[in-house]
């Protein structure tokens, strides 16, 4: 009885030290994916201030053969 105890805590022990490798896995991986987020807000803010605010019709502009 007392080696099957001790065997249900090693395994509880296992099981504590899992979860929290997990949940730091987790947290790593949650940083990561904020700073891309942050990453792609700037680089669409990027790509609106960099195009042209005036749309033009490809119809009105010259080939370049002109």
């Amino acid at each position: 009885m007392e080696s099957r105890i001790t065997d249900l805590e090693i395994k509880i022990s296992y099981a504590e030290d899992l979860v929290d490798e997990l949940n730091r896995t987790v947290f790593r991986q949650q940083q990561q994916i904020d700073l891309l987020a942050r990453e792609l807000n700037a680089l669409r803010q990027q790509v609106q201030s960099a195009a042209p605010q005036q749309v033009n019709s490809l119809l009105d502009e010259l080939p370049p053969h002109y």
